[in-house]
């Protein structure tokens, strides 16, 4: 194979994707069987497996037990914002959303005291093994679930206040900033790192993925006066939602 030249299964695969991009091969429609993709291309059974993979590891093709692979559905992604803007009402971008009457979301949450994991710990700048709180969030528009969220605080900070739940209490669900501002604590800045990876499989389950599917992680984490106060992943689809930042101009 001289240099740029594609192998055969990435050829075959290439073809066969450029068919559903171009809805000659629209969504719901079985795809060509294997021995189908081997006559027509002139490959060996192995390349047009290994095509039929590449198309399946991309999420343009799903399979169904006892019928045969069909072209999935594809999505047309949405935002998610995110954004260093917080209104005098104090709810979280999602939150913000949702307050509109179009709004179509809803969110369930539980919230645990458990141990700092050595990378949490050192996120949070405390001892691994010191007790944090930690609050699970799934999140949904339409009924269908679009971001998942685990979150955690250390309890040297919140542990014995009104905002220990961060769901529950007089300012349960009003986010981080509000929350810490009523034990004056006063959070001063923010910091999210975006990373892709192929998503955990308790993960794809919550979010309706399919295995080998990727998904965008916001690592996030507030400041007080430079003191870690929570720190939280944020784990969105990929082939759904895409992250748009709204920042303030200073």
């Amino acid at each position: 194979m001289t240099f740029g030249e594609q192998p055969a299964y990435l050829r075959v695969a290439g073809d066969l994707r450029q068919k559903i991009v171009d809805g000659l091969l629209p969504p719901h429609t079985r795809l060509p069987s294997q021995a189908r993709i081997r006559e027509e291309y002139g490959v060996s059974d192995t390349v047009a497996l290994e095509a039929r993979k590449v198309l399946m590891a991309e999420g343009l093709v799903e399979g169904r037990s006892g019928s045969g692979t069909y072209v999935r559905e594809r999505p047309v992604p949405r935002s998610i914002a995110r954004s260093g803007y917080r209104p005098a009402g104090g709810a979280t971008p999602f939150r913000q959303e949702q307050a509109d009457a179009s709004g179509r979301g809803t969110w369930e949450s539980g919230s645990e005291q458990t141990e700092a994991s050595g990378a949490i710990a050192e996120r949070l700048g405390i001892r691994p093994g010191d007790r944090v709180m930690c609050t699970k969030y799934l999140f949904r528009d339409g009924g269908e679930p679009m971001m998942l969220s685990t979150s955690w605080e250390p309890l040297a900070v919140t542990g014995r206040t009104p905002v220990m739940l961060p769901e529950e209490g007089p300012l349960g669900g009003m986010g981080v900033v509000e929350r810490m501002a009523a034990i004056d604590v006063v959070v001063d800045n923010v910091t999210e790192e975006v990373g892709a990876r192929p998503g955990l499989a308790e993960e794809l389950l919550a979010l309706g993925g399919v295995p080998g599917h990727v998904v965008l992680v916001v690592q996030r984490t507030f400041y007080a006066s430079g003191r870690p106060v929570e720190t939280a992943d944020v784990v969105i689809p990929a082939d759904r939602y895409r992250v748009a930042y709204h920042l303030p101009v200073k």
